[in-house]
């Protein structure tokens, strides 16, 4: 069983070996005679927690406690003072002090606080390790950060995660990493262990988009659920509700959101009760709502209310500096599912890496790491397993169609579903898995691309 290490900080030697006494049936107690040397101590020595008295010779316990505070410990400090001083200790409480207790010091209550200061640093480790479980779980805790756009953008993150419930709208490109960025300000807030819920606003007809967001009574339309059914953001209660591609909300929708945002309660649809839910609502979309605002197609005061707290979040192509830490940790977890032994990435495929454009940003990048580490062998990745990528004629030139690649057919022959299979390939890693986009970089309608992704067994 641990037994937990407090520091005793006072010059009083009667009271030193008082307080040595009582705590050493059930902790490791130790002595500082001064501020100094309680400084001295916390710097080689883990404490879990730090009884301090007002008066000391030197500096005094104020000045320690704010000595101690700047060493960065997150030990609960105790303050213990005579009974004139008690504003003083309250003045220290202000400054990051967790309780105090007033000399001559009563047995009960003195073990009661020190109990109760332990048990709240219990569960604040508690707290710690399940809020690393959860960032392991969701592949969070090694985010990379290399360059200075996204490590602002993690910055912020950091910063809204402190509040409780202020709406956040997170703009940028798509396959940039918006959801993750969603899911560390969840993970870092109170409501870490409470549900994350979201919904992809273009991908489900404005017929059913309501009943998914708000949920429906029983009876409520032909189809339904016989009980009825929750909706996305009742089942986010307490917890977080993601808004994806919220700039796809049709105009009815965007009324009945505008009215949760004010009010925090809803009707379902063919409800005749308000149900009320406690959630934070984050918004993302890789268009600028100001500009939707601007053009008619989205409510001005919807993109207020959604507007609390905006950040951008820069395409990969500006983020040059988190391209290769991506790679390798994307090839680390391909590694394990495919039971490949990848340990590096020659100089050369590093330099491709760096200038190819990454038009469909992380998640282009994500798809081309997993090809390589499914499709080839060996120790590092190179240049040649990265052909594929075709730089020569990606993107064309000025805004024009590229032209056609000069491809020459080999004496030995090619299988030309293969050929076609890998065009495809890399069209859906180029747009993001867009399938009309990916159909447009084909020139090919997008009925017609769905057929052959389902011939050639391509995943999505």
């Amino acid at each position: 069983m641990h037994r937990y290490k407090i520091l005793i900080v006072d010059d009083d030697r009667l009271l030193q070996n008082s307080l040595l006494a009582i705590l050493s049936e059930k902790y490791d107690p130790m002595i500082a005679g001064s501020g100094e040397e309680a400084l001295r101590v916390l710097q080689k020595t883990a404490i879990d927690l730090i009884l301090l008295d007002i008066r000391l010779p030197g500096i005094d316990g104020i000045e320690t406690l704010h000595q101690i505070k700047k060493l960065g410990t997150e030990s609960p400090i105790i303050m213990m003072t005579a009974y004139e001083d008690v504003k003083t200790v309250i003045h220290s409480m202000k400054e990051g002090a967790s309780d105090y207790l007033v000399k001559p010091l009563e047995i009960e209550m003195f073990e009661l606080v020190i109990e109760k200061a332990l048990e709240n640093l219990r569960l604040k480790k508690e707290v710690q390790e399940l809020r690393r479980v959860y960032l392991k779980e969701f592949k969070l805790e090694h985010v990379v950060s290399e360059s200075e756009g996204i490590r602002a953008v993690f910055e912020f993150a950091d910063k809204v995660a402190r509040s409780y419930d202020t709406t956040v709208l997170i703009e940028g490109g798509s396959g940039v990493g918006k959801e993750v960025v969603a899911r560390m300000i969840h993970h870092r807030s109170s409501r870490y262990d409470k549900p994350f819920v979201g919904i992809n606003c273009g991908a489900i007809s404005k017929e059913l988009l309501e009943s998914e967001l708000f949920g429906y009574e029983k009876g409520a339309f032909t189809g339904g659920l016989q009980e009825g059914k929750k909706g996305k953001i009742e089942m986010a209660d307490s917890g977080t509700l993601l808004l994806d591609e919220v700039s796809e909300l049709h105009p009815a929708a965007q009324v009945n959101l505008l009215r949760f945002l004010e009010e925090r309660e809803f009707y379902p649809v063919g409800g005749t009760r308000k149900k009320k839910v406690d959630v934070r609502v984050i918004a993302a979309t890789n268009k600028s709502l100001a500009t939707q605002v601007q053009e008619g197609t989205f409510r001005e005061d919807l993109y207020y209310r959604l507007n609390v707290a905006r950040v951008y979040v820069p395409p990969l192509v500006e983020r040059k500096a988190d391209i290769v830490p991506l790679t390798e940790l994307f090839m680390n977890r391909f590694n394990e599912k495919f039971m490949k032994n990848f340990r590096g990435i020659s100089p050369e495929a590093r330099k491709m890496l760096v200038q190819y454009p990454w038009r469909g940003n992380i998640r282009e990048l994500k798809n081309a790491v997993e090809r390589v580490v499914l499709m080839e062998d060996g120790e590092q990745i190179e240049a040649a397993h990265l052909a594929f990528l075709a730089f020569p004629y990606h993107g064309g030139q000025g805004g024009q169609p590229p032209k056609v690649p000069d491809l020459r057919l080999p004496p030995e022959g090619i299988q030309l579903d293969d050929v076609i299979k890998d065009l495809i390939v890399q069209a859906l890693a180029m747009s993001g898995a867009n399938k009309t986009q990916a159909a447009k970089l084909l020139g090919i309608s997008r009925p017609t691309l769905i057929y052959r992704i389902e011939k050639h067994g391509i995943r999505v």
